[in-house]
């Protein structure tokens, strides 16, 4: 019996009947695959996944928290881990990213800041995995193997092995001081849906109990979408403003936060950088090499304003052939 067979006589088993039709709806960047399945008055979305490879019971726990705390997350229909199945709620096709231009990204930016925040303000981080110091390395060091490793060919060993761990030492220390909030990992563009005019959001699965400046670095510093500074400057604020007013543990001082929102985002970046390497090289996902360089130019930006940065900065232009004529700090 093959894959298709398996999913439609699952879901005849709890539906009236088999489904007309069912089709591919999307692959991301994990080892999901989606279909949508048809009947004539409604259509529900199946994750298809190898249990043996991936762990659906954080994403069913990470669901049912979020909704409990009212966010707009898909709904649960059934499920089957043993199969590697479970049915969602259909939320579309239709994603932020899809919609965004230069005259609506504001007012987009704006909601779907309000919903982080309302997000962060009402789910509860509680036996969440901590984004500690070995979490971070773990992510920093998949750029290493990676990025360095397998696309530039590059064996990092003495006075760059030395920048390279300095450098982690630094960004861990900076990332470890904001507070903590509950976190997506992966709040931006391509993760928001949208259905009747609303955002709703998906793929939470890998949530933490990270900084309170990461997912607005996801949103902001979008892998798949770039803005102007004084743009994500501006929502950063609208952010920092409305957090302040939710009673979320931000910095006091805006300085201080935007500071905290630079580093979690060269901490992510330069683990974007690594996985869009290994989706390459591992996983024969050549697309997302497109996307590497507005990654790159994320890090290098931080790299530039941060003193402290600019050696790691000189490591990652010279695998580029480019160097850093200065650097400087806010």
């Amino acid at each position: 019996m093959n894959r298709h067979e398996q999913i439609t006589n699952w879901l005849q088993s709890w539906q009236p009947e088999a489904p007309a039709a069912l089709v591919v709806a999307a692959a991301d960047a994990s080892i999901r695959q989606y279909w949508r399945a048809s009947w004539a008055d409604h259509t529900v979305i199946v994750m298809d996944f190898d249990s043996a490879q991936f762990d659906v019971q954080p994403f069913l726990a990470r669901q049912a928290q979020l909704a409990g705390a009212g966010v707009a997350v898909p709904q649960v229909l059934a499920q089957d881990a043993a199969q590697g199945l479970v049915a969602l709620e259909d939320l579309g096709d239709v994603t932020l990213a899809s919609l965004l231009t230069e005259e609506n990204a504001k007012a987009w930016y704006l909601r779907a800041i309000h919903d982080l925040v309302q997000m962060q303000a009402h789910t509860l981080d509680e036996g969440l995995p901590p984004f500690d110091a070995a979490f971070i390395q773990r992510e920093l060091d998949i750029c290493r193997e990676w990025y360095f490793g397998q696309q530039f060919k590059t064996e990092l060993a003495g006075k760059e092995l030395a920048i390279w761990e300095r450098a982690c030492a630094l960004i861990t220390a900076e990332v470890l001081q904001q507070p903590t909030v509950f976190m997506h990992r992966d709040f931006h563009s391509r993760n928001l849906m949208v259905k009747d005019a609303a955002l709703r959001v998906i793929d939470f699965q890998d949530a933490v109990k990270g900084p309170i400046a990461y997912d607005l670095v996801s949103l902001l510093r979008d892998a798949y979408v770039t803005w102007n500074e004084a743009f994500v400057l501006d929502l950063v604020i609208r952010y920092w403003e409305m957090a302040r007013d939710a009673g979320l543990p931000v910095h006091e001082d805006f300085s201080d936060f935007y500071r905290a929102f630079e580093w979690a985002g060269v901490q992510r970046h330069i683990k974007i950088l690594g996985i869009f390497a290994r989706l390459n090289f591992r996983d024969g996902k050549d697309q997302y090499l497109a996307d590497q360089p507005r990654v790159f130019e994320y890090v290098r930006q931080i790299c530039l304003r941060y003193r402290e940065l600019t050696p790691l900065g000189r490591l990652l232009l010279n695998l580029h052939g480019t160097p850093v004529e200065t650097g400087f700090s806010f």
